[in-house]
């Protein structure tokens, strides 16, 4: 249920009468500014297929993150982020906001009972020729409206509609709070398999060179080799040592943001799970963007629509600032009964009531509503520039997602093959120095050619995985998610 429609039914019943008890409104005409960004994707070498105008996509994260333990460490940070639960207490606040704005639009009937005992002397009053105490008594019962305002010019109203314009923003704020949540417990599990993929490489290179090192030192005693080789060797086995060290802190690190994403220390069977991607290539891939995606698409994406509800607040303000330059009519009644004998307080004839209109023009304020209203407009304009800012934002993250898939495909077979190569070139390298046709050297070039290859293909393979969790982020999360179209501002303020 969209929250919309959770407000809908809290409060549709309540639209007939509200419509009737509110005036007009000052709030200007909204106009959606128009979007600073290109009406059409980047093309070029760097974008792969041009994109059309044609859309198509996924519905849900689930049918994006296949991997099922990807999918396990997400559902569990869905439940305990606290992110997530600030996002959502903030939007309860919000509405709960919204609710005393729009509760001002209602008369508010009071019901009371007072008793009042006065002691006075009789020669005070001249009753009699005693200077005896009496006692003057009075008793009432009943209900009343103090001091209702009739929004003739809006102003409740318009401070309602901001209400509820700032809760839908920020309703929305969680949902892009959802979606950057989701994307970095995907991002952060796939650090921790490239550090633990780059953990099992050097273990198998420290090994490969521990084994070398002996070798060489075999090689310098019985007069082949050289004390240059063994310290080559020597200085390349530390090395290994110190980049094992370093993956398993990195490692060990991505494993604490990524309980951190998640909310909660991960169950034992989930730490068994994730020990299994001993490789990217372990996880299960992600399915292509689909081709054929218009750029008004990000008009979808949530944090978007949040900063429109901001500068739709922005606009409400300026009508409720404009209001209070005119007029403000109250109104204070009271019907009950009033007896001075307690006994006889709801008997006929003892009713009591009264009506107390008030209106107030402002005269003279040393120029308050004016500074109010120049304060109104400026924030406007900067709730404009930041819904602009956030356009462009968004078209450059999903731009720069679009030119990573089009070149990382090409960038990882690149890789790929470069590993392959520099395999074959070590394997040759070492096979000569044993046979002795040529120095160490040789074979340290290959060996560090080899595992520089290894780690950037690791490296390679991470980006452009975390590319296509970026961009399917960049586009809104879920590409297929309708929008549900905005109300009439005529009744914005109830829904």
């Amino acid at each position: 249920m969209s929250v919309r429609a959770d407000i809908f039914g809290r409060y549709g019943l309540s639209a007939a009468m509200a419509v009737f008890l509110s005036g007009c409104t000052m709030i200007p005409d909204y106009h959606r500014p128009t979007a600073p960004v290109a009406a059409s994707w980047p093309k070029g070498s760097a974008y792969g297929a041009d994109m059309t105008d044609t859309a198509t996509g996924f519905q849900d994260w689930k049918k994006f993150y296949r991997d099922p333990v990807m999918r396990t460490l997400i559902g569990m940070a869905l439940d305990n982020n606290r992110d997530l639960r600030i996002a959502q207490h903030q939007a309860e606040a919000a509405s709960a906001q919204f609710d005393i704005e729009n509760a001002a639009l209602f008369p508010t009937l009071n019901g009371g009972a007072a008793a009042s005992i006065q002691k006075e002397y009789s020669r005070i009053w001249s009753l009699s020729q005693s200077s005896g105490p009496f006692y003057m008594r009075q008793y009432a019962v009943g209900f009343g409206v103090s001091a209702y305002e009739i929004d003739l010019w809006g102003r409740i109203r318009s401070a309602s509609q901001a209400a509820f314009d700032r809760y839908m923003a920020d309703a929305l704020s969680r949902e892009s709070m959802r979606i950057s949540v989701i994307a970095g417990v995907a991002s952060a599990m796939l650090a921790w398999t490239a550090d633990n993929q780059a953990v099992l490489v050097t273990q198998d290179v420290l090994d490969n060179r521990r084994r070398t090192y002996a070798l060489v030192r075999q090689t310098a005693q019985v007069g082949t080799g050289t004390q240059l080789d063994v310290a080559q060797a020597e200085s390349d086995l530390h090395d290994a040592e110190t980049n094992l060290q370093i993956y398993t802190r990195q490692r060990a690190e991505a494993l604490n943001q990524l309980e951190f994403l998640v909310g909660a220390p991960l169950p034992a069977e989930t730490m068994q799970a994730l020990a299994t991607k001993t490789s990217l290539a372990t996880v299960e891939g992600f399915p292509d963007v689909p081709p054929g995606l218009p750029s008004d698409m990000i008009a979808r994406r949530p944090d978007i629509l949040s900063a429109e509800g901001a500068l739709r607040a922005a606009n409400d303000d300026i009508g409720a600032a404009r209001a209070e330059f005119f007029p403000k009519i109250q109104i204070t009644a009271a019907n009950g009964t009033a007896s001075n004998n307690i006994t006889r307080l709801f008997q006929s004839g003892m009713g009591a009531w009264n009506v107390a209109p008030q209106i107030t023009l402002p005269l003279f304020d040393a120029g308050r509503l004016t500074a109010e209203l120049k304060m109104a407009r400026a924030r406007k304009k900067e709730e404009v520039a930041r819904y602009e800012k956030t356009i462009q934002t968004a078209f450059r993250e999903v731009a720069d997602a679009l030119a990573g898939r089009g070149t990382y495909l090409g960038q990882l077979s690149a890789q790929e093959a470069l590993i392959a190569s520099s395999t074959r070139q070590y394997r040759l390298a070492l096979a000569r120095f044993q046979a002795g046709y040529d120095p160490y050297l040789e074979t340290l070039v290959a060996q560090r050619t080899l595992y520089a290859a290894q780690l950037g293909g690791i490296t390679t393979r991470l980006q452009a995985m975390s590319n296509s969790v970026t961009l399917y982020k960049a586009l809104g999360g879920g590409w297929a998610e309708a929008v549900p179209p905005r109300k009439s501002p005529a009744i914005d303020h109830i829904l």
